[in-house]
């Protein structure tokens, strides 16, 4: 039975290594260099709205922007600038989407957490609030106010971690990533393969290394 494999990159997800000629060809999975606006319109593509039924935009993290875009400094700089063209809590909301998403499954936060674990100050708190990303629960607490947004965190957290566990489960831990995209996605796995390769591989959760059969995805050391 012939599987359709999923797009990964902006033109090919295959990750066959290059042969060298010469000047070194760019790797495939990520986009040209600095091109962080051409990575979040391939990530967008890859985004489900259907499963969502259109109420949630289309949501692509800055560790799937790196994935595609080898310069990090780089891809931050853009999309800082991108984000803050006139909107005053926009750097509130990207610093949100990077560091609080990938990591809480929760759909409240209380001061503390936001302070103390993701380092968000007083200000920067308001400004998510103001921007409708929180609204205010009690003094102190908010629940995240974007309409579907805990399902979307619900569906990320057990995506992330059954990938995950499709790597481990392998001999040794790791697997070829053309492979791992042939393979029937778990049901866990609601916003499909490519969107949390992408995660995975931006958020260094899992090494790649290039070998004579294509990318392998190998779980770091402990």
């Amino acid at each position: 039975m012939s599987r359709k494999r999923q797009r990964l990159g902006p033109e090919t997800l295959e990750l066959k290594r290059r042969r060298d000629r010469g000047n070194a060809e760019a790797d495939p999975l990520r986009g040209e260099a600095g091109s962080a606006r051409a990575a979040v319109t391939e990530l967008v593509r890859l985004f489900p709205r259907g499963l969502f039924e259109d109420a949630l935009p289309p949501i692509a993290l800055r560790s799937q922007v790196y994935s595609l875009v080898p310069d990090r400094t780089a891809a931050d700089r853009q999309l800082v600038l991108k984000a803050c063209d006139g909107r005053s809590y926009a750097g509130a909301v990207q610093k949100f989407l990077a560091s609080v998403l990938p990591a809480c499954g929760d759909l409240s936060f209380q001061q503390d957490q936001m302070t103390q674990t993701f380092g968000f100050r007083d200000t920067e708190i308001t400004q998510l609030v103001n921007a409708g990303v929180l609204t205010v629960r009690d003094a102190g607490s908010w629940w995240l106010a974007v309409p579907g947004a805990g399902r979307f965190i619900k569906y990320f957290v057990k995506g992330r971690q059954a990938v995950l566990g499709m790597i481990r489960k392998a001999k040794y831990r790791e697997l070829l990533l053309s492979e791992l995209l042939g393979r029937r996605a778990p049901a866990a796995v609601r916003l499909g393969l490519a969107y949390h390769v992408h995660d995975l591989i931006g958020a260094q959760l899992v090494d790649c290394v290039s070998t004579t059969s294509g990318t392998l995805l190998r779980l770091p050391e402990m």
